[in-house]
């Protein structure tokens, strides 16, 4: 038996009842006159996702259920009271240790006819839901057009095996979910986004649809909240494998009947899904919070142009500013190219602010009494373009970039104050490698991201790296090159390996390894301050990697221990 579903894969904003149930609202009538008897909503849909501690305020909980009852009754008014409309919200549950469930809400004849509560509640990387949610105990399964209809929420599928954990969790809520007589499965899910990510979500799908001789759809949040960015890739796939599939990045309603077929979709090359992860991060960062446009340092480098070219497709150019700020030992080729930028960009030419009066008069204040030289003369360069960048902020209303790398971060190549300021740094999980590798991708595949022609300026791609902040610098006078230097941050930070596997598994010398692992352990304090990172990778530095600040533990063969 055939049953008409729509998977609304929505760019909720947390904490926006209204909107969010309005959008729900719109999408379920649509669907409603095209025939769908199910639409599904992401995960905490009605609240957006991670809604965090916002949970813990007074009338919260109570204010989600009024707004879905609510909705409820609007949609049968409206001529949707036939249509199951499945949406994520928290809800209140008695005699639990925790009084707030992750749910599902079940509305369909003007009321709220089932509430499912999430079983199982992920606490590892970027998730914290122990701290919020009690787990739910029962399966749940509702009539569709005469199909059976299981009920899921994202970690009760996914459990884990999505980013490669190994969860140890004592039940399988699809298992009994099957077993219960569920024929499709239906899984609302709010799932982060990370590099590889979606070709992985899918083949787990698909052999869980082989496995149980059932029909699943997943059907994911899109667009970004804080530091998550949400891809969408909602499906269906069936037991032979075929299936439906939606678009990727974008607000879309896959609405298809329950055995509808066609093809998988190819992957993304890394670099496009990248560059598609930080224009979502940006757009719906700078939507979600009100600024008024973006403005960054334009210093004719690599990561500004690159930031420059995701800024303007993720807001247009009238709305990205970009700001030269000359010092005492910057180039003109420097400054040609970030006029380049601009110009291929479609932005009004960046504002020139140099610093040099200031560097002159600050230096000369505090030279009596301490001696401006060495990393101390390139840090107040540094923070004094901090500070004009901030000065505008606060003048404009647009919301700073910053445009340090993960590279710059784990190993404190970043200044606090200068360089690290801003409300956001849209390439702080993307190694330097990764930086040219996406901008040369952007640079051969423009179209994808809007622009009519190579947005990055060839020589940003081709001189070598450097800060400008001493004569004839670049950036491996101080480090090694990024070709190395990646490699161990690759395995320090993303793998947790130890120096010593470090080094086996990339034949660098030991001395090497072991001196930058200190200083990416050493700069925690500075990423303790950076701005917000949009998460990229399966580590991302930020909430998902909670190091102290201040420790000293290093890896010791047991027999030296004491």
């Amino acid at each position: 038996m055939l049953m008409r579903i729509a998977l609304i894969q929505m760019d909720s904003v947390v904490g926006d009842l209204a909107q969010n149930a309005k959008t729900i609202f719109t999408h379920a009538i649509e669907a409603a006159k095209r025939g769908a008897q199910i639409a599904v909503t992401p995960e905490l849909s009605l609240v957006g996702y991670p809604p965090r501690d916002l949970l813990l305020r007074n009338g919260f909980t109570n204010a989600c259920s009024t707004v879905a009852n609510q909705l409820a009754k609007k949609l049968a008014r409206d001529g949707a009271g036939d249509l199951a409309v499945v949406v994520g919200l928290p809800w209140h549950v008695d005699n639990q240790s925790l009084p707030i469930a992750n749910a599902c809400a079940v509305l369909r004849g003007g009321k709220i006819e089932r509430v499912y509560t999430k079983r199982l509640l992920p606490h590892y990387d970027v998730f914290d839901e122990g701290r919020y949610f009690a787990h739910g105990s029962e399966s749940a399964i509702i009539d569709v057009a005469g199909v059976k209809v299981g009920i899921l929420v994202c970690e009760d599928f996914w459990q884990g095996a999505d980013v490669g954990e190994s969860c140890g969790y004592q039940t399988d809520p699809l298992t009994q979910t099957v077993q219960a007589g569920a024929k499709v499965i239906i899984v609302p899910s709010a799932s982060p986004f990370f590099l590889g990510k979606q070709s992985r979500r899918i083949d787990l799908i698909a052999r869980a649809a082989a496995r149980h001789s059932v029909s699943i759809a997943s059907i994911n949040a899109v667009g970004a909240n804080d530091d998550f960015v949400f891809d969408g890739g909602s499906c269906i796939i069936h037991p032979d494998g075929t299936g439906a599939f939606s678009k990727r990045f974008v607000e879309d309603v896959l609405l298809v009947d329950s055995a509808a077929t066609s093809v998988r979709p190819a992957d993304m090359h890394s670099d496009e899904e990248l560059a598609h992860a930080m224009t979502s991060a940006i757009r719906g960062y700078v939507r979600k919070t009100g600024h008024h446009g973006v403005l960054l340092g334009l210093s004719g480098g690599i990561d500004s142009a690159l930031v420059a070219a995701l800024a303007v497709a993720a807001l247009g150019p009238k709305n990205v500013r970009g700001v030269s700020m000359p010092g005492p030992f910057s180039s003109d080729e420097s400054r040609t190219d970030a006029m380049d930028t601009a110009k291929r960009l479609g932005m009004n030419p960046p504002d020139v602010l140099s610093i040099n009066d200031a560097y002159k008069l600050i230096g000369s204040n505090i030279s009596p009494v301490a001696k401006i030289v060495g990393v101390t003369d390139e840090n107040l360069q540094s923070r004094l373009r901090g500070l004009t960048l901030m000065t505008l902020s606060n003048a404009t209303g647009a919301l700073v970039l910053s445009t340090g790398n993960k590279s710059e971060f784990a190993v404190g190549y970043a200044t606090l104050y200068g360089d690290m300021c801003g409300g956001m740094a849209p390439l702080g999980d993307l190694l330097k490698s990764q930086v040219f590798s996406v901008a040369r991708w952007l640079n051969a595949n423009p179209s994808a991201l809007g622009f009519s022609s190579p947005p990055i300026p060839p020589s940003s791609l081709t001189k070598p790296p450097s800060a400008e902040l001493r004569p004839n610098q670049t950036d491996q006078d101080s480090l090694p090159e990024y070709s190395v230097l990646d490699q161990i941050i690759s395995g320090w930070v993303d793998d947790e390996k130890s120096v010593e596997e470090i080094v086996r598994t990339t034949g660098l010398d030991q001395a090497l390894v072991a001196r930058w692992t200190t200083s990416i352990d050493r700069a925690q304090f500075k990423r303790n301050q950076a701005p917000m990172i949009p998460k990229l990778s399966a580590r991302a530095f930020g909430p998902g990697r909670r190091m102290p600040l201040a420790m000293r533990f290093r890896l010791v063969d047991d027999s030296s221990a004491v």
